[in-house]
């Protein structure tokens, strides 16, 4: 069986020469499903609203925890199993077969490298959740779906280490510094950019970054009507993602009929 190799964010690195990489080995062959499963994750971010032509994911090599999966540079809607390739976790692409990857892979290497729970990860520039890495009010968990907001939602501003840049996370120092922001949280915020979110699985991955987007529509919403806002408080929150662990696999299983 074949392994593929993987794709990032808004700009392209060269391709890939196959030099340093080439004389890697694959961690082994994937099961043709989970590749399946990965393709069909970046179709529903997309058909959820929250990848439009750029936005990546990624997920660990099932066999391997030093490697992981993510597709090459295509927009996410559009992705399919034979568009996933290998990579190690210093973001080089095991075989590379000369297609380029987006430069911010290194998102994706340096989270693994520093969360040995993290079995996935979103990449995104979900509309409704941009604009909280702007405002100093805070995101906040505003309904159960989202419970797991309420452990805190930090933003990492790449400006305060590394001055200005083209906002990407380039390297590894960018990719490490965001790691380190988003510390043992699930979602992290980047500063006029986007936002990752991480879980124990796929499909809780992708719960975390669609119910991200949902929940700052809500919060918007309820900022709009006034007043106090009776968000769920760390405790509550949880309880509540306890539940919603266990049951990730029902939108799921909706979501991944729809694309």
């Amino acid at each position: 069986m074949r392994l593929f190799t993987c794709a990032c964010c808004a700009a392209f690195a060269p391709a890939d020469s196959g030099g340093a990489s080439a004389a890697k080995k694959s961690a082994g062959p994937v099961p043709r499903e989970l590749l399946e499963d990965l393709a069909a994750a970046s179709r529903i971010c997309a058909d959820q609203g929250v990848f439009d032509a750029f936005g990546h994911l990624s997920m660990r090599h099932p066999d391997s925890p030093e490697r992981f999966l993510m597709a090459r540079s295509i927009a996410p809607a559009r992705v399919q199993a034979d568009d996933i390739m290998e990579y190690d976790l210093d973001a080089e692409a095991i075989d590379a077969r000369g297609r380029g990857s987006f430069l911010e892979k290194f998102i994706h290497g340096e989270i693994y490298k520093a969360r040995p729970d993290v079995m996935s990860i979103v990449h995104s520039h979900s509309p409704s959740v941009v604009p909280f890495s702007l405002v100093p009010n805070k995101m906040r968990a505003m309904y159960h779906n989202a419970a797991f907001i309420a452990e805190g939602v930090p933003v990492f501003d790449i400006r305060e280490k590394f001055g200005a840049t083209d906002m990407l996370v380039s390297d590894h120092a960018k990719g490490r510094e965001l790691a380190k922001v988003l510390g043992q949280k699930p979602v992290a915020l980047m500063r006029a950019h986007g936002s990752v979110a991480v879980g124990p699985s796929l499909k809780h991955a992708v719960f975390r970054a669609v119910y991200t987007e949902a929940n700052a529509k809500l919060q918007i919403q309820a900022t709009i009507l006034g007043g106090p806002i009776a968000a769920l408080d760390e405790d509550e929150g949880r309880l509540a993602d306890a539940v919603n662990v266990n049951v990730v696999s029902r939108p799921w299983d909706l979501w991944r009929e729809r694309v």
